[in-house]
């Protein structure tokens, strides 16, 4: 099994322990979108209580990345996401994270 496929794994076990649904397919495909970044302990994880992670998250993925304007649309996404994947979950990975905000937002035609 290649790394890419146990962070897959990894992703999907961590999405059913959290009790939420979800498009393996699109989860690869959201993953595949991060890079290298998902092997890199500090850049697999986003931090829900860091206010300056959460605005980098908007401006590099949902602005840059989906193409979305800013708005209130984009932080109440990011509050509920990380509502989601729980506030004290230490374990917010990237991956889960922008994989939700991409259903979230309906953008799942750009992948």
């Amino acid at each position: 099994m290649s790394k890419f496929d146990e962070k897959i794994t990894l992703y999907q076990s961590e999405m059913k322990k959290l009790g939420l649904s979800f498009d393996a397919d699109l989860l690869t495909k959201v993953t595949k979108g991060l890079g290298p970044s998902i092997y890199k302990a500090d850049a697999e994880t986003v931090s829900g209580s860091d206010e300056k992670e959460l605005e980098t998250v908007k401006n590099n993925f949902l602005i840059k990345k989906l193409g979305l304007s800013d708005g209130p649309k984009l932080d109440s996404a990011l509050e509920s996401v990380i509502e989601k994947v729980g506030k004290s979950n230490r374990n917010k990975y990237r991956a889960i994270v922008y994989y939700l905000l991409v259903k979230e937002l309906g953008q799942e035609s750009k992948y």
